[in-house]
């Protein structure tokens, strides 16, 4: 299959660099062509041997190799692709940017191009939260990189923490929904369809400082939003509170409670599919306090009067004119799972429930990993364990099938 795109693959140093093999690979299975540059940091980690076999391309590592020079200069290196990006992106490769630097081979690529730049940033959480760094990533942003993560978990330095490379399923996604740009719209099977997708937690406030909330991290609901763009939707992504960045390539609305997110909901209607990844907090504070509620010694503890939140999947699954196609639901469950989220999805009314056991010891919440049940009218399917990006992919095409088959049905009559 002749490749629709080529990139320039910019590998600096860090333990995250054996990722890259991962992403070539993803890479070259929807067609995309890849070039590496490969930093002397980057060559600690993983080989030229190694990236050229995955890739089929030749690996590019000397600014002053006079006979790479003479095959493919830096600069047209640095043109003769579609989009150009660093993973992972270390602390120093990214203050290289941002000074503008050109001391090897990879800053001069990035230097001297005039296509799109992505990094996908990888490093300690210390290095991650420093002023520099985050200052050279405004930087960066306001001269239009765009940023992939970083992911929050363990990392490999022992700490825990917003840091980690993102998965190389959701890195491909960032791409795919770059690149879309430059792709015809026929080539897209979502073009011209308006999808909306809630993510993260609701906070419903106590009092002015305390709050109710959940562990749910916003991760998987961000994968979608990302996946279902690079299939050239419309994504308007509706999203609690979260440590995340905002996904690229959506119109991104944040929220605080259920009731919020339930209004955001339905000013983005109409939509064509409505996904629901959001763990929306069941109750709220039937009064909320507007002054800080103080512990008084030897009095007893406030009581807390709870009242039930908006239901915005059964809402927006109801029948009415505006309703979308396609309505899907998530369930996360603890102990029989699969007859609790079928149980849901006639109770809800929706279309699709995705289904996973949060099970304290699961890691699903906050992790990087899920285990779906994928619930139908027909039955349940069981998804194996995987990513959440790759569980976002998979469902994307999920619903570029649901269309195809309903256009083809229309098509018919």
């Amino acid at each position: 299959m002749a490749a629709q795109h080529r990139i320039v693959l910019i590998i600096s140093g860090g333990i995250a660099a054996y990722k890259s093999l991962e992403l070539i690979r993803r890479l070259k299975e929807k067609g995309i062509a890849v070039r590496c540059v490969l930093t002397k940091g980057g060559a600690q980690f993983v080989t030229p041997l190694s990236l050229a076999a995955l890739s089929e391309e030749k690996v590019y590592q000397d600014l002053f190799s006079l006979t790479d020079e003479q095959e493919m200069g830096h600069i047209q290196l640095s043109r003769q692709a579609d989009l150009i990006i660093v993973a992972p992106a270390s602390a120093d490769i990214l203050a290289k940017m941002t000074a503008g630097l050109a001391d090897d081979l990879a800053t001069t690529v990035l230097l001297a191009t005039d296509k799109p730049v992505m990094v996908a940033p990888a490093m300690n959480v210390r290095m991650w939260d420093h002023p520099a760094t985050q200052a050279n990533l405004a930087i960066l942003k306001d001269r239009g990189v765009s940023v992939i993560g970083p992911n929050e978990g363990p990392m490999a330095c022992g700490e825990f923490g917003l840091g980690r490379l993102s998965e190389p399923a959701e890195i491909v996604s960032a791409i795919q929904a770059a690149l879309s740009d430059s792709s015809a719209p026929s080539e897209k099977p979502l073009n011209g369809r308006k999808v909306l997708v809630t993510s993260g937690p609701t906070h419903e406030p106590i009092d002015p400082v305390r709050y109710i909330a959940n562990r749910s991290s916003g991760k998987q609901g961000h994968a979608i939003a990302v996946a279902l763009a690079a299939q050239g939707a419309s994504v308007t992504f509706v999203s609690g509170p979260t440590n995340l960045p905002d996904p690229t390539g959506v119109t991104t609305v944040r929220v605080e409670t259920a009731q919020d997110m339930l209004t955001a909901c339905q000013a983005a209607q109409p939509v064509d599919v409505a996904i629901f990844a959001a763990a929306v907090a069941d109750w709220r504070i039937a009064s909320q306090s507007d002054l800080k509620l103080k512990k008084q010694d030897g009095a007893e503890c406030p009581t807390l009067t709870l009242t039930e939140n908006p239901d915005i999947l059964k809402t927006i699954a109801a029948p009415s004119p505006d309703r979308p196609a396609l309505v899907i639901g998530f369930a996360a469950e603890t102990g029989s799972v699969i007859e609790k989220a079928i149980a849901k999805r006639a109770r809800k009314g929706c279309d699709w429930i995705l289904a996973n056991d949060v099970s304290l010891g699961t890691g699903t919440f906050g992790g990087d990993n899920n285990t779906i049940h994928f619930i139908t009218q027909t039955g349940a399917e069981d998804w194996p364990a995987q990513s959440k990006a790759a569980v976002a992919a998979t469902l994307a095409d999920r619903i570029v099938v649901y269309f195809k088959a309903d256009a083809g049905s229309k098509s018919k009559k």
